[in-house]
């Protein structure tokens, strides 16, 4: 199958900014607190068969979406199963994670939840410090 790799429209990336609101779908961190653009993000990417379509594209920022890379599934590390990663397009965000009580950590609250958690480095030391920085400031966590 040819993978279509043709460029997106400057319509169709400014139509996906706005229905991301901007942040990451992964990590809700927004363009604004993060001083950089986010990414366009092909939930199921090109390389295994994804296309340009609207409803395959999200926002990401780098770090997640680099983590991401390829994979849509991983395994849940409490229940040992293959699980898909979450998808921000079509998953609600608060029905498979939340924020711990100081803000800093992305609790996964379901096999999808703790696997992308888990997989996209969600909770990695560097961004946990920038979150309670953040958040000491009342900029985090944010709010839906």
């Amino acid at each position: 199958m040819k993978r279509s790799r043709t460029k997106l429209s400057p319509s169709l990336i400014a139509k996906i900014r706005r229905q991301a609101q901007f942040r990451c779908g992964y990590c809700l961190s927004s363009e604004i607190l993060l001083g950089a653009p986010m990414e366009i993000e092909h939930l199921l990417p090109l390389a295994i068969g994804g296309t340009n379509s609207e409803e395959n594209l999200w926002l990401a920022c780098r770090r997640c979406n680099g983590f991401k890379g390829t994979q849509t599934e991983a395994v849940d590390l409490t229940t040992k199963q293959l699980t898909s990663l979450f998808n921000p397009r079509a998953q609600d965000w608060q029905e498979h994670f939340q924020w711990s009580d100081d803000g800093s950590l992305i609790v996964g609250l379901t096999p999808c939840g703790r696997a992308t958690v888990t997989t996209l480095k969600l909770n990695a030391s560097e961004i946990c410090a920038t979150r309670r920085l953040w958040a000491s400031v009342g900029w985090w966590p944010p709010s839906e």
